[in-house]
């Protein structure tokens, strides 16, 4: 299984969709809250150059948004 990392807000709509589908489909993820967790947030910036959540590390394949096409491709789902 491949690691995957959602950098998400508590209140963000998309992240709620991701963080579902992972869900569903039984995919193991970290979720680091980028609101209260500083850190990470500026782990997230570096990794993708955005302000905007959700943004999604799998294994080192940064997706912005939810695009579960490519979430799907990334996977091999």
């Amino acid at each position: 299984m491949k690691k995957v990392i959602i950098y998400s807000t508590p209140t963000c709509h998309f992240c709620h969709l991701a963080k579902d589908y992972f869900n569903e489909n039984k995919i193991v993820f970290e979720e680091k809250n980028v609101l209260t967790d500083l850190d990470a947030r500026q782990e997230m910036m570096s990794k993708s150059g955005q302000m905007g959540v959700p943004v999604i590390d799998i294994e080192g394949k940064i997706i912005v948004g939810f695009d579960q096409q490519t979430i799907d491709s990334e996977l091999g789902i």
